[in-house]
């Protein structure tokens, strides 16, 4: 992890995918796959991290901070992308945080404003 936090992806990554050759524990598994997420998203691999934190969801599906990272990579492709299809991705990241914040109801605030404002808070 220091190679990440100190903006040296490369060798995280490196490390990260030797970790996951060594490691067996599902729930130690899920927490690499977010970190290799977190570093595509810092790249701007949006796509490919959102294929990690689904991974990391299948070994562990009580990981708020990977629904945020989820619901953030949709919220940011509106921003960027075709203004017809913007409903639906604001429609993708609201269950995404919706999921965030039901693991872990005292965080999130920002995205339970967003929700609330957007009328996507039930």
């Amino acid at each position: 992890m220091s190679a990440q936090s100190e903006g040296n992806y490369a060798e995280a990554l490196q490390n990260y995918y030797e970790a996951m050759r060594l490691e067996i524990d599902p729930y130690d598994r899920s927490y690499i796959l977010y970190n290799i997420g977190l570093i595509h998203t810092s790249n701007g691999e949006h796509t490919k991290a959102l294929e990690y934190y689904f991974r990391a969801l299948e070994r562990n599906p009580f990981l708020p901070q990977a629904f945020n990272n989820m619901a953030v990579i949709c919220h940011y492709a509106i921003r960027q992308g075709d203004s017809e299809i913007a409903e639906s991705w604001f429609d993708q990241a609201a269950e995404y945080w919706k999921q965030a914040i039901a693991l872990t109801p005292g965080n999130y605030i920002e995205a339970q404003n967003w929700l609330k404002i957007t009328g996507r808070f039930e």
